[in-house]
C-alpha cells in the first residue's frame, strides 16, 4: 500500500454523516455505528460538562475487512487533542487489510466528534486564544488549535482523569457488547488486540492492567509512540495543549493528586479499591507505585510490544523504555526516521520523494503491529 497516495483517497472519502462508506478498489468497507454512553460519573464530573451532548451520543467508524466472518478485532485509540479522524484512517484501512481484522476507531471522551464544533472552528478559537493570552503572561505553544483543551484543563485539571475513565467504561461495554454477539456489524467474538498510539497507549495500558471482568486477559496491544508514565511526557504542543495547561495538569498530578484521594467519595472508591484506579495511580510516575506497576506489566509482558520514536519530543522514548523495559524481555523498541516528522505527525505527507521514505516507514511500523497480532 501507497500511504502517501492512501491517506489522500481516505482524506476525500470518508465522512461521519455516511452510514456505510465503500472505498474503491477495496474490499475493506467503513461503517459508522452510533453509541451512546452512560458512563459518565456525575458525582465527580462538572455539571457543564455532563451537558455536552455529543460526548454522550456520537458515532465511531468501523473498518469491516473482506473476510466479514474474520474473528479478528483491533482496537485502535488516538491520541491527545485530536478533532478528526483524517490521520487515523490509512492506520485503520491498512490493519484491517493486513490482518484481516475488524478496525475500531473509537473516540476518547470529548475528543473527535464527541466535542462540540465550536472547539475545532479556528474564527471561534483564535478569539479565545488572544484573551487567554491577554489574561496570562509567559504562554508558550498557544494555538487556536489547542485552546479549547487548555482552557479545559487549566480550569479543571481532573478532567483528564474523567475522561479516560469514562472512555475505559465506554471501551468496557463496546466489547462485552462484542462478545455477547450484540454489535450491529463485528461477529461474536472471544478476544480483542488494541493499537494505541499517544495517550491513547496511557489509557489502553491501565485498561490492561485493571482488567475489568477479564475482558482483556487474551489482548496484545501494540504501542507506537507511546507508553511512558506521565511524569515523563511532555504534552506541551501546539496541537495538544499550551504550556501554561500542562504546567497545570502536571503539578496537579505530581503534587496534588493523592492529597485529594480522601474520604468515602465515588472517585476515592474508584482509586482506592478498584484495580483499574491504581493502575491509574501506577502510571503517573515511576516511583509512584513502583512494585505493583511493575509486577502488572511484568504479567503483560508477553503481551505488549512498543516502537517509541528516537526524536519524539511529547513522550520521549527514554522514558517509554524506563516504563516497559524492566524485565529481561524487552517490549520497547526505539526506532529513527530519516525525514523531518514529529510525534504529532510521524507520518508528514511530502509532495517531494521523501513520500517514499514515508511509505516505507510506515509500512514497517505496521507490518510490525500485524505480525504482533497474528
Amino acid at each position: 500500500m501507497e500511504y502517501t497516495k492512501t491517506y489522500q483517497e481516505l482524506k476525500t472519502l470518508f465522512s461521519s454523516d455516511k452510514t456505510d462508506i465503500v472505498i474503491p478498489g477495496s474490499s475493506v468497507k467503513i461503517h459508522n455505528i452510533g453509541f451512546i454512553s452512560d458512563s459518565m460519573d456525575k458525582s465527580f464530573t462538572s455539571l457543564p460538562d455532563s451537558l455536552i451532548s455529543e460526548n454522550r451520543s456520537f458515532t465511531y467508524p468501523v473498518f469491516s475487512p473482506s473476510k466479514t466472518d474474520s474473528q479478528k478485532v483491533i482496537l485502535l485509540l488516538h491520541g491527545l487533542n485530536e478533532r478528526s479522524w483524517v490521520k487515523y484512517l490509512v492506520w485503520a484501512y491498512w490493519l484491517a487489510e493486513y490482518t484481516e481484522s475488524y478496525v475500531i476507531l473509537f473516540p476518547i471522551s470529548f475528543h473527535i466528534n464527541r466535542s462540540p464544533d465550536s472547539w475545532k472552528d479556528p474564527r471561534e478559537m483564535i478569539s479565545i486564544m488572544r484573551l487567554r493570552n491577554a489574561a496570562a503572561r509567559d504562554i508558550s505553544m498557544s494555538s487556536f488549535a489547542n485552546v479549547a483543551l487548555s482552557n479545559r484543563l487549566t480550569e479543571d485539571p481532573l478532567r483528564f482523569f474523567n475522561s479516560g475513565y469514562q472512555t475505559a467504561n465506554d471501551i468496557i461495554d463496546l466489547i462485552k457488547n462484542i462478545k455477547d454477539g450484540r454489535h450491529p456489524v463485528i461477529p461474536e467474538k472471544g478476544n480483542i488486540n488494541i493499537f494505541a498510539y499517544s495517550i491513547g497507549a496511557f489509557l489502553a495500558e491501565i485498561i490492561l492492567m485493571g482488567n475489568p471482568d477479564n475482558l482483556f486477559s487474551e489482548s496484545r496491544l501494540f504501542i507506537f509512540c507511546g507508553g511512558s508514565v506521565f511524569s515523563n511526557m511532555n504534552g506541551s504542543s501546539k496541537l495538544i495543549m499550551d504550556s501554561l495547561a500542562f504546567e497545570r495538569v502536571y503539578n496537579y498530578y505530581l503534587n496534588d493528586f493523592e492529597k485529594t484521594i480522601t474520604g468515602k467519595s465515588p472517585l476515592f472508591e474508584i482509586l482506592n479499591h478498584s484495580q483499574i484506579g491504581m493502575a491509574f495511580r501506577s502510571m503517573i510516575d515511576l516511583e509512584r507505585f513502583k512494585k505493583f506497576r511493575e509486577s502488572l506489566l511484568n504479567k503483560l509482558r508477553n503481551q505488549i510490544r512498543s516502537i517509541a520514536f528516537k526524536n519524539d519530543a511529547v513522550i520521549p522514548s527514554d522514558g517509554v523504555v524506563a516504563t516497559l523495559n524492566t524485565w529481561s524481555k524487552q517490549p520497547a523498541e526505539v526506532w529513527d526516521f530519516h525525514y523531518a516528522c514529529s510525534h504529532e505527525n510521524p507520518f508528514p505527507v511530502f509532495s517531494s520523494s521523501l513520500s517514499y521514505e514515508v511509505d516505507k516507514n510506515f509500512t514497517k511500523v505496521f507490518a510490525e503491529a500485524g505480525n504482533f497480532f497474528s
